[in-house]
């Protein structure tokens, strides 16, 4: 196994924590919360009292001002465990930046601080049952009026809906501009005109809940626009590489504990006298899902380097998330397929594994969208 060397001993003393905090406050719990369709508010806490949660939030705000590697270790333990579906990645890796980059002092300090505790819990609205991976194509929009934005629209899909105290609402502010009329605002869950519909049911992932989201003439004062007014779909745009990032690192996380999964219940279950490690067939197969693990793993760290040194673009972080999702369908397909029956049921973590992360290959961008981002610096004139 090629070595990993990115990370330092006080990085490998994190993941101990994160390890430690799963076993304790996650590992117990994860089946009632996926029979109720969401996890438990206390685990925000418990883990924000452990230090996990936003890391890399700066420490005037509240947060550890920690380097990415540390929110990566969160992503890869959750996916390794098996447990993706109550990580706290879309929180802390994918919602606080935009306020980091993007808000002004007081929202900073009014929000981050509850972020890290996990006193607040966020989500991103951007799915519309119209519009996903064209953003340009979303009919929420928000009429300024006096000192407060009027807004109006729906939005599906979206992750932790029903927990959420605090939403960035990709809407449009000059819905004539196309992109450039698409503003980001920061819309509590006590605001009148904002109701929840219903928790969806999902093929995966049950322990994360995902909720309809409705605006009504909902009333968001001019103070919550985060950024510049017009400016939205540039900000998600420059967020998305961490985002397609994260998604690659879970997905590769989970391919490495997949075959781990894996190469034990081959060498313990037995057929025709042997062990199914025993035929050829089997080993074969591991062999191509070693190297294909390998290989991506290899990748994504080169990848979190790159991001690291603030050099990951979004070509990079497009063929990140494309071939670690790609690869790791092919990798839980495969290792379903040699648990046999046994890989059919919900009790087994690689029935879980399957289910959970097909939907990689869609969220964030799906893989159509990758291979549209990657070819069009190939094709000439485009």
């Amino acid at each position: 196994m090629i070595p990993r060397t990115l990370f330092e001993p006080e990085h490998e003393a994190f993941r101990d924590t994160v390890r430690r905090f799963i076993d304790k406050e996650v590992a117990p719990h994860y089946a009632a919360w996926e029979k109720a369709g969401s996890v438990s508010r206390e685990v925000y806490l418990a883990a924000g009292e452990a230090g996990i949660l936003c890391p890399c939030v700066p420490e005037e705000y509240g947060g550890a001002g920690a380097d990415f590697r540390f929110g990566a270790i969160v992503v890869e333990e959750f996916g390794r465990a098996g447990y993706a579906g109550a990580s706290f990645h879309l929180h802390s890796e994918i919602v606080a930046p935009y306020l980091v980059h993007y808000g002004t002092e007081a929202q900073k300090h009014t929000w981050l601080p509850k972020l890290c505790t996990g006193e607040t819990i966020t989500a991103i609205a951007m799915t519309e049952p119209s519009a996903g991976s064209d953003l340009q194509a979303i009919k929420t929009h928000a009429r300024r009026e006096d000192a407060d934005y009027v807004v109006n629209g729906q939005k599906t899909f979206i992750s932790n809906g029903g927990l959420a105290d605090l939403i960035i609402l990709a809407c449009k502010t000059d819905p004539a501009l196309g992109a450039k009329g698409i503003s980001l605002l920061l819309v509590e869950r006590d605001r009148p005109g904002f109701e929840r519909g219903r928790r969806l049911q999902k093929a995966g992932f049950h322990a994360q809940d995902n909720s309809e989201l409705f605006f009504n003439d909902c009333r968001v004062p001019v103070t919550n626009l985060l950024g510049v007014e017009g400016r939205g779909f540039v900000q998600l745009i420059e967020q998305l590489p961490q985002e397609r990032l994260v998604v690659a690192l879970r997905s590769t996380a989970v391919m490495e504990a997949a075959l781990e999964w894996t190469v034990r219940y081959v060498n313990e279950r037995e057929a025709f006298g042997r062990t199914l490690a025993g035929f050829q067939n089997t080993r074969f197969k591991l062999a191509e899902l070693k190297t294909l693990t390998t290989v991506t793993r290899t990748f994504i760290d080169a990848c979190l380097l790159r991001h690291l040194e603030g050099a990951l673009d979004a070509v990079d972080a497009a063929m990140a998330k494309l071939h670690a999702t790609e690869s790791l369908w092919r990798v839980l397909d495969d290792c379903v397929q040699m648990h046999g029956g046994y890989g059919y049921m919900w009790e087994y973590p690689i029935t879980r594994a399957w289910a959970d992360n097909r939907v990689s290959r869609i969220a964030g961008g799906s893989s159509e969208i990758m291979k549209e981002i990657i070819g069009r610096t190939l094709v000439a004139g485009d």
